[in-house]
């Protein structure tokens, strides 16, 4: 399953036409008795075979990609089969636009609640304003002001405003680069399943944190040279001088943990980032473009995900039984048409499979939401 055939189309379409026109031909009834039955009789027999072998990978596993591909879906079929197996596992979301809740058709909160009793498997969507809003932010230490009334003392209500003029470029990233952080040093967590935003969010959340440590050394020297100024003023005024040491502590203590983040997603051992993309060439320039970024930070991308692929289930996974219904690719037209583009695409995407392992999702007719058809994708990405 690692590897990836492309195999050129049949030659027998040659009464196509040659795009001026449109043939449409429409589908049985969804009314006709013996269809509907069909369907339903299909979606009883559907089983998945569930895997017994443990987890043995990555205890972080981040899905990128452009917006659209699956990266949701992907992530959730992932902590599903994770959790199934035992092992401990959360999905957190940080894209702003949340649809972890759609996929597995339940309610989820901005924290890590379980899922279901019979399973360990916790899931949280991050919502970037809601932290902000409650001082979560990365440069909020728990418990107070990270820099110890510094932003008033120089007559600004921001110190990032006074330090830098302006806002932290990606405040909505930084907010959740700190609730990553927690949940990567959370103990009740053997897995962390991250699907992250489209493509330039993730970027800007991966570089967070150099940014964020090119920050917080020029604040803490600031603080140091300044301390000594602030000291002396307030032992003027005959103000005993409590010192800083417990800020520059919180300041150094998170600028440690922003450090660990980013040795855990350059450690190929510990991180596995996934590149996700359908075989269309927009989505393969898009992921060519996200490797080559990747690769400038040092984070390693070893699992290639191809999403949508018009193949049946059976090429893909012998762990699943049941009737799936398949593009026609000897009469339908259309079905050639797609299948001709998806592979000039795949083609075209060579070069971004080379050395990773590539994992191959069918197209399928019915939405892939809730447990059931999770499980199918999960014996894909095996």
């Amino acid at each position: 399953m690692s590897g990836l055939e492309v195999d050129p189309a049949d030659d027998d379409a040659e009464d196509v036409d040659d795009g001026t026109t449109i043939e449409v031909t429409p589908t049985a009834s969804v009314d006709e008795p013996a269809a509907s039955t069909d369907a339903a009789e299909d979606r009883t027999t559907l089983e998945v075979e569930p895997s017994e072998e443990p987890i043995d990978g990555p205890g972080y596993v981040l899905y990128g990609g452009k917006g659209g591909v699956g990266k949701t879906t992907m992530a959730a079929a992932t902590a599903l089969d994770s959790a199934e197996r035992g092992t401990a596992t959360l999905v957190v979301s940080t894209d702003p636009a949340h649809s972890l809740s759609d996929t597995f058709e339940t309610q989820i909160g901005t924290s890590p609640e379980q899922l279901r009793e019979d399973m360990p498997l916790y899931a949280a969507e991050i919502d970037p304003e809601a932290a902000l809003e409650e001082g979560q932010a990365a440069f909020a230490a728990e418990g107070g002001d990270a820099f110890g009334g510094l932003g008033q003392l120089m007559g600004d209500d921001s110190p990032m405003d006074a330090l830098f003029g302006g806002a932290m470029p990606g405040a909505d990233e930084a907010a959740a680069m700190q609730t990553l952080l927690e949940y990567l040093d959370d103990p009740r967590f053997d897995r962390v399943v991250v699907d992250t935003a489209p493509t330039g969010h993730t970027l800007r959340l991966l570089q967070l944190p150099e940014v964020m440590d090119t920050m917080m050394g020029r604040i803490i020297t600031f603080r140091q040279r300044l301390g000594g100024m602030v000291d002396g003023l307030k032992g003027m005024f005959g103000d005993t001088p409590e010192g800083d040491a417990g800020d520059l502590q919180d300041l150094e203590e998170l600028r440690d943990r922003i450090e660990r983040l980013r040795g855990v997603l350059r450690d190929p051992s510990r991180t596995d980032f996934r590149i996700v993309m359908v075989p269309e060439e927009m989505s393969v320039l898009e992921s060519k473009r996200l490797r080559a970024q990747l690769e400038e930070f040092e984070i390693p991308v070893s699992t290639v995900v191809v999403n949508r692929v018009m193949e049946p289930l059976a090429d893909v996974t012998d762990d699943v039984e049941g009737a799936f219904l398949e593009p026609d690719l000897e009469s339908c037209a259309f079905c050639q048409r797609r299948w001709d583009v998806q592979q000039g695409a795949l083609m075209e995407a060579q070069d971004l499979f080379r050395g990773t392992d590539v994992r191959r999702v069918p197209l399928f007719a019915d939405e892939v939401k809730g447990e059931e058809m999770l499980r199918v994708v999960a014996a894909c990405l095996r």
